[in-house]
């Protein structure tokens, strides 16, 4: 039996044509075991309805409270005022959520959001977060993540943030005995509101040496993975097919569609697998905490 486990979820199901095209391919080729949908987004109802027709995926809900594209953007789904710009998107970057929004239209709107999923048919299987904006690292607004939690336990999901910290995760500026105590601090907020997380969270390490070729791509990237510890870890991907859509959406396609080829790329399995490494989904590490 495996003693590392290991979660790569799709985020921003829903969030494009190209992203649901990939995730939905990823799932019938049996090489995705979870996913999030963002609800605000115009294709996330594409994406709910294949989470409806396929309840054996673990696909959960991306509460999303940003929108970071420039020319690609949607509002909040309760419209409340101060989720939102001057031009009635929601804000673009987590310090601007974290400094204009109010707590309690905050907790309304990522609330909404998991009703407008369940309301649709659905059921979801997890919860996380785009951008980590209810986390208040980013802004100061450290009252978002213990309403967040409080909430997730209220609606009992799962939720993604780490109980654990680990050296190589450290956020580069972040002292890591700040990293450490914030670990804390997720894992008393999950034992306190009853959420099951993972115990350590792999930030994907994007940067210019990896984007040489898909080939140092996948390898280091991979490479990252297998060093996780004994215990249940979680990262994530945004997988993509390339198009004109996600050429236009972001100057960052390419880290989308090397992302969506990895997964589909049998040395994935192969790499992961002569390193111990089991790869579940969401549903199995619930039923396995539980």
């Amino acid at each position: 039996m495996a003693d590392k486990y290991l979660i790569i979820n799709a985020d921003d199901f829903g969030m494009c044509g190209a992203a649901n095209d990939a995730v939905m391919d990823l799932f019938k080729s049996g090489r995705l075991k979870s996913s999030t949908i963002m609800m605000p987004c115009k294709f996330a109802k594409q994406a709910v309805q294949f989470s409806i027709d396929n309840p054996q995926y673990a696909i959960g809900v991306h509460l999303t409270t940003t929108s970071e594209w420039g020319d690609y953007n949607w509002g909040p789904i309760t419209d409340l005022p101060s989720l939102k710009n001057e031009k009635g998107f929601m804000w673009p970057e987590c310090e601007d959520f974290a400094q204009h929004a109010d707590l309690e239209e905050a907790r309304q709107e990522i609330l909404a959001q998991v009703k407008l999923a369940e309301s649709m048919g659905m059921k979801p299987s997890h919860l996380d977060n785009h951008m980590g904006s209810l986390y208040g690292i980013e802004g100061g607004n450290f009252k978002l993540l213990p309403m967040t939690m409080k909430l997730c336990g209220e609606l009992g999901y799962a939720f993604r943030m780490c109980r654990k910290p680990l050296k190589t995760e450290c956020p580069e500026g972040t002292p890591y005995f700040v990293y450490a105590i914030a670990c804390k601090i997720c894992d008393y907020l999950g034992k306190k509101n009853n959420v099951i997380m993972p115990d350590y969270l792999i930030f994907p390490k994007w940067n210019d040496e990896m984007r040489i070729s898909y080939e140092t791509y996948r390898e280091m990237f991979l490479d990252d993975l297998c060093k996780i510890p004994a215990g249940f870890s979680e990262t994530y991907v945004h997988p993509s097919m390339e198009c004109d859509e996600i050429k236009g959406i972001t100057g960052r396609w390419r880290d989308r569609v090397w992302e969506y080829q990895i997964m589909k790329d049998p040395k994935t399995e192969q790499h992961l697998n002569a390193h111990g490494i089991e790869l579940i989904s969401y549903r199995d590490m619930i039923e396995m905490k539980k």
